[in-house]
């Protein structure tokens, strides 16, 4: 399980789909003249590499082992989701998909912090109602799920659209049952074993980190498209503006320590009021 995370942890540092998983500009070509089931595949596919969607699920069953439970929670946080993604899509509610994927990154450090007890051990409180939580959580990532399918040239309105969105949230269904049956597979064979009690927490305490990095990765993307002049998207133009920061942040200090002038600046000359002129 340990190299699971592993895996998943390098999988999400070392992508460019880390900063958001959007549709790709294959994808979307791809959907131009597609039908209903290319448009089932499509919701599957996102649902399937949407990294922050599964850890959240997987936080959510984590120590879940009756098949009830599971249900009613997942059938909660179906609901939430199937609502705003057919409505914000009908609707055209847009937002930055950046800012969105930050707040599902905090849902998954929320269930990370949850299963850890952190609001009985640091907070002294009773966890709000894990039900309400996970379909209000549907509901953002629902959302979420709403700014990728905007982004594809849905086409024209009425029963097309409606049927289109309704194959691509089909799609993220088949997607979401066959993630949770991998999951529920291999959280089965690891509740057998003695490491489970001893990595269990440390799983969790993972699952937040990775959560926290999401969050600074999706806010520092966002930047980006909010700030397009300081933070260009392209890939060469975004290494030069951080190179030039780091050198300009050096100069700063450089001065700083060498009296407001950088050691290899061409000296003044000055004197110290003795009449016989000098530089250093």
């Amino acid at each position: 399980m340990r190299l699971i995370l592993a895996i998943l942890l390098c999988t999400i540092l070392f992508t460019p789909s880390a900063w958001a998983h959007g549709m790709s500009d294959t994808d979307k070509q791809s959907i131009l003249d597609a039908g209903y089931w290319e448009y089932l595949q499509l919701g599957a596919k996102h649902m399937l590499t949407g990294y922050d969607h599964l850890l959240f699920l997987f936080g959510v069953i984590f120590f879940l082992t009756r098949f009830r439970d599971i249900l009613v929670f997942i059938t909660a946080f179906t609901a939430g989701h199937c609502i705003t993604l057919i409505a914000a899509t009908l609707l055209q509610i847009k937002a930055n998909y950046y800012l969105i994927d930050a707040v599902i990154a905090l849902t998954v450090v929320y269930k990370a912090f949850d299963n850890l007890d952190g609001f009985g051990k640091y907070l002294k409180m009773k966890s709000p109602s894990l039900v309400g939580m996970v379909f209000a959580f549907g509901l953002i990532h629902g959302f979420g799920l709403s700014t990728r399918l905007q982004q594809l040239p849905l086409g024209e309105e009425g029963t097309g659209l409606v049927l289109r969105i309704l194959s691509f949230n089909v799609g993220v269904e088949v997607g979401q049952v066959v993630a949770l049956s991998i999951m529920l597979f291999l959280l089965s064979g690891w509740r057998k074993t003695e490491s489970f009690s001893k990595f269990g927490k440390a799983a969790n305490v993972g699952l937040m980190l990775v959560g926290m990095l999401l969050l600074l990765m999706q806010l520092h993307g966002y930047q980006h498209t909010a700030y397009t002049d300081d933070f260009p998207l392209n890939k060469d133009d975004h290494y030069h503006v951080h190179k030039e920061e780091d050198a300009a942040a050096k100069r700063t200090t450089l001065e700083d320590m060498y009296g407001g002038r950088h050691p290899k600046a061409p000296a003044t000359t000055h004197d110290h009021g003795d009449g016989k002129p000098h530089n250093h």
